[in-house]
């Protein structure tokens, strides 16, 4: 082979490589941490869910999780769902940002990497991947009472580095319109009434430049913690005026034990109405879907 064929052999092989290299360039793929996401109100099975930035976000619920149905698919900020990564989806968590879940009923909590939203199904607070689960030991069981807590430190550098690689709006396919006035809140582990006005959202830090060596990443480290006994309630309503609490007792007492609960938040007192304490996640589920079925939407699953 002459030296002009070599020459030309090496160029051809050299363009080859070089159209390889662009068309894996990692500016067209989603970065470690996928884009960064609050979103408008949105509705799932007749309830809204307001997503919004809470540095202190703390609440105690029901975890599931989700693996192999959305193995290698797109989680709600881009990212590809692997079921084997330590990550979790939230109904209004901003994404990303980083928990601690501590599971109630054996003490173990691992951090977690929020990129989903989800769950959906009677009143769950979180939903694990397949590996969050087998380390909280509730991947058999299928279910776990928990604490989720944000980690307001590390979540504020994954949204920088979020904010820094989120080329346009997030959300645009949501409804850009929710319900106007009073809507339903829970903070489940302290006393809140049941309606409120929406609270005003919470500022975002600046972008800042993205550094990926440190963005922090879950270690699946287990921690062992002492946890207190927990027991699972079905709340139906909040109230100011206790007359109108035992008037909702009277009518959901048919589905269980219920009872009227008073708390007192700063200077007033409100009169919770609950079922319970129901024997397990089952339980409370056929109670729940029994109240929702009968009008009762308002009635969730609340762990104390």
């Amino acid at each position: 082979m002459g030296a002009g064929a070599v020459l030309v052999r090496i160029l051809a092989v050299g363009a080859l490589l070089l159209l390889a290299g662009c068309a894996s360039s990692p500016t067209t793929k989603p970065g470690p941490v996928g884009e960064f996401k609050v979103g408008k109100p949105y509705q799932v099975n007749g309830v809204w869910y307001y997503p919004k930035a809470d540095w202190e976000y703390r609440e105690t619920g029901i975890a599931s999780w989700y693996g192999p149905g959305f193995h290698g698919k797109k989680t709600a900020n881009g990212e590809t769902y692997d079921q084997y990564a330590l990550t979790a989806a939230h109904p209004t968590l901003p994404m990303p940002v980083m928990v601690q879940v501590t599971n109630l009923e054996n003490g173990r909590s691992i951090k977690v990497r929020i990129n989903d939203r989800g769950p959906f199904a009677n009143g769950r607070i979180i939903d694990l991947s397949k590996r969050a689960a087998e380390l909280l030991d509730m991947q058999r069981k299928g279910t776990a009472k928990v604490l989720v807590e944000i980690l307001p430190q590390e979540s504020q550098q994954l949204v920088s580095v979020a904010q820094a690689q989120t080329p346009v709006t997030d959300d645009k396919d949501l409804p850009q319109a929710a319900p106007v006035g009073q809507v339903e809140t829970k903070t489940l582990g302290g006393p809140t009434p049941t309606t409120s006005s929406q609270p005003a959202p919470q500022p975002f830090p600046s972008a800042q430049p993205a550094v990926v060596a440190a963005v922090p990443m879950p270690d699946g480290k287990v921690e062992q913690k002492n946890v207190l006994p927990t027991q699972i309630y079905i709340q139906s309503g909040s109230f100011a005026n206790p007359g109108n609490a035992e008037a909702l007792r009277a009518k959901i007492a048919p589905y269980g034990q219920a009872f009227v609960a008073a708390v007192k938040i700063g200077a007033n007192t409100f009169y919770r109405v609950r079922i319970g304490p129901l024997a397990s996640v089952d339980a409370a589920d056929r109670t729940l879907n029994k109240l929702i079925s009968a009008g009762y939407t308002e009635s969730h699953i609340v762990v104390e």
